[in-house]
């Protein structure tokens, strides 16, 4: 597969619209930038890929990936409409990010955001804080895989996307169970059983697979 870098230099209308523009990545901190799209488990890059570049969903999803040394699969993060991912402390990525649906994605070069944090002070700060976020998150990815049982797991995961999307308490999951048992350190199996129970405890409905509707978020907090 070709990395990012060679499908811009090389083959820019195989791979979506690159026409300039300006991207937001965050409040007040704007720059140039293009836009590409990627198909469903598209790889977006790579780890240990250069980091040239920083990346805003303008829709779909992204799941950061990371292959352990047994060979299976752990997901670190996903990423919605609006989030920036592949920050980097380094030169180098950690985790490879793949598009979980069908995707649009906004990048801006890493060296034009460097420059706009050395000459804007306030830019900067804008930018630690995207930066704290991810490490936030990572931190409470970490409590959540350490600390909880499958089911406490599962209703976290629930109660987090709720408060992520527009629907109130209804959550439309673009990833599937087995992305979700890799995110959350279990099996499909009992990803499958845990949605079952709660189902039966009538602290969600599943309309369908992918859309959940929350009806007792306080009790699912508890769980």
């Amino acid at each position: 597969m070709q990395t990012l870098q060679a499908q811009v230099g090389s083959a820019p209308h195989a791979v979506g619209d690159q026409t300039g523009k300006s991207v937001e990545l965050a409040p007040g901190v704007a720059l140039a930038g293009f836009t590409m799209r990627f198909e469903r488990n598209e790889e977006i890059f790579a780890e240990e890929e250069e980091a040239d570049f920083v990346y805003k969903v303008v829709s779909g999803a992204v799941r950061d990936v990371r292959i352990l040394s047994d060979g299976r699969r752990q997901i670190g993060a996903f990423h919605l409409v609006g989030d920036v991912f592949g920050l980097e402390c380094g030169e180098t990525h950690l985790y490879s990010a793949e598009a979980v649906v069908d995707c649009e994605i906004a990048l801006v070069r890493r060296s034009a955001l460097d420059k706009a944090a050395d000459q804007d002070g306030a830019a900067a700060r804008k930018l630690w804080d995207l930066t704290s976020r991810d490490l936030l998150r990572l931190q409470d990815h970490m409590l959540l895989l350490g600390r909880k049982s499958a089911l406490e797991r599962v209703a976290s995961f629930l109660i987090r996307m709720s408060t992520r999307g527009a629907a109130g308490e209804a959550v439309d999951l673009p990833m599937s169970r087995s992305d979700i048992a890799d995110y959350l350190g279990l099996t499909i199996e009992t990803v499958s059983r845990t949605f079952t129970q709660l189902e039966r405890d009538r602290a969600i409905s599943m309309p369908s697979s992918r859309h959940i509707v929350l009806h007792n978020r306080l009790a699912m907090a508890d769980s």
